[in-house]
């Protein structure tokens, strides 16, 4: 899978942060053990083509174990793209899990239901999965996978640890996040006359259009979204309209 792996920040300030990265990488290896779950994948963001990586830059996969036959598939660069799991873990928010050739969770639900799973065994071989998708600041999407090759019971396997596993992996996955993905500093909010700027921004309005529906000049509503992007760490129109949505700041019908 694939992710960052580059200390933006001072070496000796983030070391220790780097430290418990580390030590919670290895927990993350540790729990699916006791759970039966082996071999383990992870990506701090289905965005990032690159893999995954420790402060000196060596992904994580090729520490964590993988079933054999498919050392370096973190090397493939289309895998977020092509995995039913990652696929899945974009659509929810919630751990779920995989076996005898379908998704599960602890309720029913339509978005997992849509997902094929049917040749995920013929073609890798794996019995059972469990996902942990986690959802980060800013639409930032990543996900842990802990798999097995033997007989298991998936659905008893989740009731019994998917909740200390879904923990495991968040907090792996938001240290990582915060140590990697630049930023310019801890974003603002937004006033409300920002967020209607960039809402109207968000439907496609033009400055003047948005000046027009809000009673605004044109120089005003500039000023409001260069002070949103400016809050936020964004350059461009685009940008801003994508933090402010990842960050709950407007609605999914923006």
């Amino acid at each position: 899978m694939a992710g960052r792996g580059r200390d933006e920040g001072s070496g000796c300030a983030t070391a220790p942060l780097w430290d418990l990265v580390d030590e919670l990488a290895r927990g993350l290896v540790a729990a699916g053990e006791t759970a039966g779950l082996p071999f383990v994948a992870a990506q701090s963001d289905l965005g990032d083509r690159t893999p995954m990586a420790d402060r000196v830059g060596q992904p994580y996969a090729a520490r964590f174990p993988w079933p054999a036959g498919e050392e370096g598939y973190w090397r493939n660069r289309r895998l977020a793209l092509q995995s039913i799991f990652l696929h899945a873990a974009r659509l929810v928010a919630e751990p779920f899990w995989y076996g005898d050739g379908r998704l599960g969770s602890w309720r029913p639900t339509r978005l997992l239901d849509g997902v094929d799973g049917r040749r995920v065994a013929e073609t890798f071989n794996y019995t059972g999965a469990l996902i942990a998708p986690v959802h980060l600041p800013g639409g930032q999407v990543g996900a842990v996978v802990w798999v097995a090759t033997a007989p298991i019971d998936m659905a008893a396997t989740f009731a019994d640890h998917a909740e200390p596993l879904f923990a495991r992996a968040t907090r792996f996955l938001a240290a990582h996040a915060e140590l990697t993905v630049p930023r310019r500093g801890v974003p603002a909010p937004l006033s409300a006359r920002e967020v209607q700027c960039v809402r109207w921004a968000a439907a496609g309005k033009t400055n003047a259009e948005i000046g027009t529906i809000l009673s605004l000049s044109v120089s005003t509503v500039r000023f409001h979204l260069r002070n949103a992007g400016d809050k936020l760490g964004a350059t461009t129109r685009a940008r801003v309209i994508q933090l402010a949505t990842g960050l709950g700041f407007l609605g999914p019908d923006a």
